[in-house]
């Protein structure tokens, strides 16, 4: 329901200048429609990279796949087609578990299901029209081919469990970044959430994160070529990476904590390390993480108005579980008075919008302002982390990609800049790295 309202009021409410002009036809000015033209040209023209879109395996078979617009969800290949988004980095996901062999087996199979779901979208559901990356050139290459890209990210390590060969074999499978942990301390390294939960199990939070065997894990990395992911360790385990890491850090979804205070985003002494690792941050649109206070004021006056419309109308929403409790009459029933539900909502969205207007493209790209001027525009990129809670006014799905662009080229950036943030920063630090890795493998092989 909250993204058809933001679709209907898109076109309506200027919240946003990227927001405002994604219906050029409405725009009656020559300039504006000037502006607009060029950048949609530099839209086609760039390579276009988003470096976090979680997955379902659900999604990866025959008869629900991406070649078809998938009821919500950010990204399949209509709304890559449609936003012109290039490159979607497609995320082996696993929640933090129990730090057991019981623990490990279980996390594999969930990274070994979706790394086999990735494998059937690109050799058998949609070969014709996107393919797995695993270099820069591969990327390139496929996108001249006018084929859409997959690559893939391991968001967090624990499905190695203790046996480090098994990240040869993720490099194997396609993967070319990887955290050593998420929400939650994994066997390799702390967590962010340790901030929060004011417990660590390896270090002390500021400059000590990385177990021994973490260590282990990251030179590993080094040796076989994967980037080493620091959106979701501690600020110690970020530190302790940057130390000893021989390849450039990359941050795959992280925006600014000097922006916005919240422990997944990057202090202002992380971004300047990362910066002289040769790194990459790739701001994330994640509202929480952008504004958390305009998402909190936006989000109560939505829960105020659903509550004001569901009296009115008499609705009750269920859970799934207790929808699976009713007969298939009931559900039925149930089902449309949720759509009349979700219609009234939708049509008085544009009251709350008017008093607590949502986190927009405005908003996210203020971080990419901030930490370009901080750190250069060599070190800062794009992401979304569409299907995993991400997503802003504006640019909420694939499909609205564009209004990241012409956001950037109202506010100055140049085609070359632009292109740096959409993707030619982060294969840089993908090229350094895989140079790291021929290095090692070579002098390994001397020895």
């Amino acid at each position: 329901m909250i993204r058809s309202a933001y679709r209907v009021l898109l076109p309506l409410l200027v919240v946003s200048s990227a927001a405002a002009c994604t219906a050029p036809e409405a725009d009656p000015t020559t300039a504006e429609a000037a502006l607009i033209e060029r950048a949609r040209g530099i839209h086609e023209r760039v390579i276009t990279i988003d470096t976090h879109v979680d997955i379902r395996a659900s999604n990866f078979s025959p008869e629900t796949n991406y070649t078809q617009n998938i009821p919500g969800t950010q990204v399949d290949l209509p709304t890559m087609e449609e936003g012109g988004l290039d490159v979607a980095w497609l995320i082996v996901y696993t929640g933090q578990g129990l730090l057991t062999d019981e623990g490990y087996a279980s996390a594999y199979e969930n990274a070994d299901e979706k790394f086999e779901a990735i494998d059937r979208l690109v050799t058998d559901i949609a070969t014709d029209r996107i393919g797995l990356a695993t270099t820069s050139d591969e990327v390139r290459a496929l996108q001249a081919e006018g084929r859409k890209v997959a690559m893939i990210g391991v968001e967090n390590a624990y499905p190695v469990g203790t046996d480090l060969s098994r990240i040869a074999e993720f490099h194997e499978r396609g993967a070319r970044y990887m955290s050593l942990s998420h929400n939650g301390h994994s066997q390799f390294s702390d967590s962010n959430t340790g901030e929060r939960d004011g417990e660590w199990l390896h270090g002390d939070g500021v400059t000590t994160g990385l177990s021994d065997l973490g260590r282990e894990a990251l030179a590993e990395m080094n040796r076989v070529g994967i980037m080493v992911d620091v959106s979701h360790p501690s600020k110690g385990a970020f530190m302790e990476m940057a130390e000893l890491s021989e390849a450039p850090l990359m941050a795959s979804h992280s925006s600014s904590r000097a922006m916005n205070d919240h422990s997944r985003n990057l202090d202002d002494d992380q971004l300047r390390v990362l910066a002289e690792t040769g790194g990459v941050v790739q701001t994330v649109a994640f509202q929480s993480y952008l504004d958390a206070e305009k998402n909190s004021a936006h989000n109560a006056a939505l829960r105020e108005l659903r509550a004001e419309i569901a009296e009115a109308m008499g609705f009750e929403s269920l859970s799934r579980g207790e929808q699976q409790l009713l007969t298939p009459e009931q559900f039925e029933a149930y089902l449309e008075a949720q759509r009349l539900y979700d219609e009234a909502v939708d049509a008085r969205a544009s009251e709350v919008f008017e008093v607590a207007p949502p986190v927009d493209v405005a908003d996210f790209v203020d971080h990419i302002d901030y930490m370009v001027e901080l750190i250069g525009i060599d070190h800062v990129g794009i992401s979304s982390d569409f299907d995993g809670g991400g997503g802003v006014y504006g640019w909420d799905d694939a499909s609205e990609t564009f209004a990241v662009t012409l956001e950037l080229v109202r506010r100055g950036y140049t085609e070359e800049e632009i292109g740096k943030l959409w993707g030619g920063n982060l294969l840089r630090v993908l090229d350094e790295t895989q140079a790291v890795a021929e290095r090692l493998q070579a002098a390994a092989q001397q020895d």
